[in-house]
């Protein structure tokens, strides 16, 4: 008789030394076993279970009901399973469940935070095996800054910048180049932190369009080439550049628009430009659609451009009734 057939014989029959015997090969069946059939703990079930980390706890926890040294030494072969043996089972602190916690970085700081409610040079130590942990541990912990926690925050530049937000509450040297490590955390140290532009986040932060776009509006708060050009690999935040930033049209922008995007073209034509030209007419020219919209909404009338685009697409028809429709207007 396999595990399973036994486990569903006993379900079936109710328990015996047979079936017990058998499903005790298996830690996750005897930890079964002994909560819907037996409905108590059995020396034997309570064994099994102990081989496996998470039985051992479950087996404390909801058969047993009380702690035992066999299984929380089978709860402390896995960190978690210590750390939630302390939490759940022990209900206090203790060196062997501490001491298996540590192995894992978001345990340690778990265990100190929620059990030890207290820092301790061994928890602290484990924590900062993890960039994420150290920081964690800093600011829900020792609740201050400390050279070991931030050196580790410090290998990441998401948690330099918190650790400078939240666990120093000032810029320095060493969180701010480790955050311009990274063109999202440079720009919000330099708008959050350093609350001021600096050519150091600025460079950072012109690694990526989106936000040397959001450096220039919302830190230098007007344009600058290098945030410009740093946009120039994405149509969208050229446009916006242009748009909220330089805040009037330019040869440059409308160039390197023109070479990117028929649906920023026809934007920048739109509401930049506000009027038509023979670049961007041509760029909106590649797609029928926008070839359309560029005469209906920027033209406001015929281009022998705009027309071609459209000959023998679905446009073809919508375009020739717009332009008699313009027709009788001009006649009323």
């Amino acid at each position: 008789m396999n595990l399973h057939a036994a486990y569903e014989d006993a379900l079936e029959n109710g328990p015996s030394e047979y079936t017990r015997n058998i499903v005790c090969k298996n830690s996750e069946y005897a930890y079964l076993y002994a909560k819907k059939i037996d409905q108590c703990p059995q020396r034997n079930t309570r064994k099994a279970a102990c081989e496996d980390p998470e039985h051992a706890l479950l087996y404390a926890s909801e058969i047993d009901e009380y702690p035992r040294g066999d299984t929380r030494k089978g709860a402390c072969k896995k960190p978690s399973c210590a750390y939630w043996y302390a939490s759940e089972v022990d209900g206090c602190s203790r060196e062997d469940t501490r001491k298996a916690a540590c192995k894992d970085p978001e345990c340690a700081y778990m265990y100190a935070r929620s059990i030890d409610k207290n820092s301790r040079e061994d928890t602290r130590k484990a924590a900062c095996k993890d960039p994420k942990y150290a920081y964690f541990y800093a600011s829900e912990v020792d609740k201050n800054p400390r050279e070991d926690t931030r050196k580790v925050a410090c290998e990441n530049p998401e948690y330099a910048y918190k650790y400078a937000l939240n666990v120093d509450k000032c810029s320095r040297e060493d969180t701010r180049e480790a955050a311009c490590a990274n063109p999202a955390f440079a720009y919000f140290y330099a708008l959050n932190v350093d609350k001021g532009p600096r050519e150091d986040t600025r460079e950072a932060s012109c690694k990526d369009p989106f936000y040397a776009y959001a450096y220039a509006k919302e830190i230098d708060k007007g344009p600058r080439e290098d945030t410009r050009e740093a946009t120039y690999e994405d149509p969208e935040y050229i446009y916006k550049y242009a748009l909220n930033v330089d805040k009037h049209f330019r040869q440059d922008t409308r160039k390197a628009i023109c070479s990117k995007s028929i649906e920023y073209t026809y934007l920048y034509a739109m509401h930049i430009d506000k009027g038509p030209r023979k670049d961007t007419r041509k760029a909106v020219c590649e797609d029928p659609n926008y070839a359309y919209s560029y005469a209906q909404n920027i033209d406001k009338g015929f281009h022998e451009d705009t027309y071609n685009a459209v000959l023998n697409t679905e446009y073809e028809k919508k375009y020739k009734k717009f332009m008699k429709n313009q027709i009788k207007d001009e006649i009323i």
